[in-house]
């Protein structure tokens, strides 16, 4: 079977050192553009302490970290994309080396829970889901903001170019399927919107 977690890690180690600098579609561009509607999302809400899986660079945490103190938390399998999050040496911020699908934090640890265009990546969904639904306090979000595709165009993609790729892709879904997972992995859904063409963002709560 295909290492999709090994594949993951060598993509964004190769990628690492230009990946904030490179906007093209195959770097930063979409995750971009996912980091800032989400923190234009999370604008006005109140939390103390935040995870974001996946988290790359770091990108995010720095984007929210200079305008709303709190206690932000980092993690990605990726050592490089680390190192680059790392010595920015963002204010309240902490950086883990680590896996979606088996989080090394206590449950019920973190007001917010974000996952920004890395699920795709993931071999293990459902398991990464309830893992942020496990480390999230009691009417927590998980905001999940993605780029993917259904129907003909997403099993294309499952079945043929992800299967032939080495970036450690693993599936497509459009935003109704991950609104219909996100359900029935426990999360109350309170939205799920279009923000381009294939990308979106959908927000979860941990029921009280």
């Amino acid at each position: 079977m295909k290492d999709y977690i090994s594949l993951s890690r060598e993509h964004f180690n190769k990628q690492a050192p230009e990946y904030d600098s490179n906007t093209s579609v195959f770097y930063s561009r979409y995750p971009k553009i996912s980091c800032h509607d989400v923190a234009d999302r999370l604008r006005g809400m109140t939390y103390a302490s935040l995870l974001d899986i996946g988290c790359g660079t770091g990108y995010f945490i720095d984007l929210l970290a200079s305008s709303y103190p709190a206690k932000y938390v980092g993690l990605d399998l990726s050592e490089k994309m680390l190192e680059v999050a790392r010595a920015k040496q963002i204010c309240g911020a902490t950086f883990t080396l680590g896996l979606a699908d088996d989080l090394p934090y206590r449950d019920e640890t973190f007001d917010i829970v974000t996952c920004i265009q890395s699920f795709h990546h993931y071999p293990r969904q459902d398991l990464a889901m309830q893992e942020a639904r496990r480390v999230l306090k009691p009417g927590g979000l998980y905001i999940l903001s993605d780029t993917g595709v259904g129907g003909l165009s997403g099993w294309v993609y499952n079945h043929i170019l992800f299967k032939l790729a080495k970036s450690g892709d693993y599936r497509s879904a459009n935003r109704r399927a991950i609104t219909r997972q996100m359900a029935s992995n426990g999360f109350t859904v309170v939205e799920s919107v279009a923000i381009r063409r294939f990308l979106y963002t959908i927000i979860g709560q941990k029921p009280h």
